[in-house]
């Protein structure tokens, strides 16, 4: 059996990578490799060159790269769609769909992971640092639209967990990428102290269908079909209200998780919070007459911690000029304005959500969904 791994040669810059017409020389590192069509003796190709993410992956093969090739539309292959840091390599519509085939990605869903890696690309996403970090930071995908129902993605019970095969692969073909093209190897680019879980895969589909408020996209000005966000975070962080029968209840409850001084988003202003409110939370709260920016509001007025206790533990977090000018016994929010913190609705029955906090100096970047 012969399978082609494509890691992307690297690019000198993004303006380098951008200036490229289509149809100008390839800049993919593709090379090809005869080995046994046991999973085994693939598993140990991958491993001998420090390729992979540990776990079985589906071969390469040609034919199955090129099936995924055809399904986000046609198009040249080495088209170099970004360049990820910190190697700078050229993630080409081939070198994704190659570790897409890896990541065991129905060819279908080929288009997300596509949009995908055009976020991870955007400046304020600030990939670079997200990939060297010592936090245990990573790209969460978020699908919306119809192509949550089309594509077969899951927004509804255990949506952040395993079960479903596209937000596993989806999320195991990003982290793919930003291995192979990327160069963000433990040890190597990614200098993670100890890691987390969603380094294998983190992808999750919002759940507009039970949602009271408007489709997440929308609140930014995209109302396209279908959309994918990108943002770089940690684990979920549960939030448990069984009791609750208002507003205050559920979301005080979920401003003790946020107000701590162990996340990145202590001393940084400018980090962003994701809000994944199960249905039955988002439903109690809108029922109350509620928004989504009062839902905004409320847990940047909640999540407050004493500055004399924040200053206290850093020197100096970058704040808002307005923040450093504060009383010592002054309350101070957890992030720098109520737009960061980000709310949507993911998860099915039982009064749990959960928050996500960011590694602080990066911001997350939805995109409409293209081939």
């Amino acid at each position: 059996m012969t399978v082609g791994i494509d890691d992307g040669e690297p690019v000198t810059s993004h303006r380098e990578m951008l200036s490229r017409e289509p149809g100008s020389p390839p800049v993919a590192g593709q090379e090809w490799f005869d080995v046994d069509d046991s999973p085994e003796a693939v598993l140990a190709l991958l491993e001998d060159r420090r390729w992979g993410d540990g776990l079985p992956v589906v071969p390469p093969t040609a034919e199955r790269v090129e099936a995924t090739l055809e399904a986000s539309g046609g198009g040249d292959p080495d088209e170099v769609i970004a360049a990820l840091p910190p190697r700078n390599g050229a993630a080409t519509r081939r070198a994704i769909a190659v570790n897409a085939v890896l990541a065991g990605c129905p060819p279908e869903v080929m288009p997300v992971v596509v949009t995908a890696t055009r976020a991870l690309a955007k400046p304020e996403l600030n990939l670079e640092g997200v990939q060297a970090t010592t936090h245990p930071v990573a790209p969460l995908a978020v699908v919306h639209g119809r192509a949550v129902d089309d594509l077969g993605f899951n927004g509804a019970l255990g949506a952040f967990g395993p079960g479903c095969r596209a937000n596993a692969t989806v999320g195991r073909a990003v982290r793919f990428l930003l291995l192979h093209v990327g160069g963000a190897r433990p040890g190597g680019g990614d200098a993670s102290t100890q890691g987390q879980p969603s380094k294998y895969t983190f992808c999750v589909a919002e759940n507009a269908a039970d949602s009271p408020w408007s489709p997440y996209p929308w609140t930014l000005g995209i109302t396209a079909e279908s959309a994918v966000t990108v943002a770089c975070a940690e684990n979920p962080h549960n939030c448990h209200d069984m009791w609750s029968q208002g507003p205050k209840g559920i979301l005080g409850r979920m401003a003790t998780v946020i107000a701590q001084l162990g996340s990145n988003n202590a001393p940084v202003s400018s980090a962003e919070v994701f809000v994944a409110l199960c249905p039955e939370h988002a439903v109690t709260i809108a029922e109350a007459g509620w928004s989504r920016e009062d839902v905004q509001s409320y847990l940047f007025e909640q999540a407050r911690l004493p500055a004399s206790q924040m200053r206290a533990a850093f020197d100096p977090p970058q704040w808002e000029p307005w923040m450093h000018a504060a009383q010592h016994d002054e309350l101070l929010p957890l992030t720098g304005h109520p737009d960061h913190y980000r709310v949507l609705v993911v998860g099915g029955a039982g009064k749990h959500s959960s928050v996500l906090l960011s590694w602080g100096v990066t911001k997350s970047v939805t995109l409409p969904l293209e081939p």
